[in-house]
């Protein structure tokens, strides 16, 4: 009976360079998420973004506008990282982990956009 030397770096589907698959794909993100998260930034911190909006969101507070594209820029920047640890991962729980998290910043810009947006 032979006995296989797996260690825990293995990965059944991506073989031993899963973590460097994960970077890649990180990578990869990071490079699709550039523009969007520059924007969410410069919103968040230029003095006079509320103006370029019309209506509801025009009118909000100066602190719920900060803090709502604060809160957009976090999320966008975590996400590189959130992607690549799951491909790196690949398993069960660690997409479900993953998950979680994109549930919970997606509440929480949901909550507050309607207290301070709408």
């Amino acid at each position: 009976m032979a006995t296989t030397n797996k260690t825990t770096d293995d990965h059944p589907v991506l073989g031993e360079r899963s973590g460097l698959w994960g970077a890649l794909i990180g990578l990869i993100v990071a490079a699709l998420i550039a523009a969007p998260l520059s924007g969410a930034v410069a919103f968040a911190t230029h003095p006079l973004a509320r103006t370029l909006f019309d209506g509801r969101l025009g009118q909000t507070s100066a602190a719920g506008f900060s803090t709502f594209w604060w809160v957009v820029a976090l999320l966008l920047a975590a996400l590189p990282f959130l992607v690549g640890f799951g491909i790196a991962r690949l398993s069960v729980k660690t997409i479900g982990v993953i998950c979680a998290i994109v549930a919970v910043f997606v509440i929480a810009i949901v909550v507050l956009g309607q207290l301070f947006l709408f």
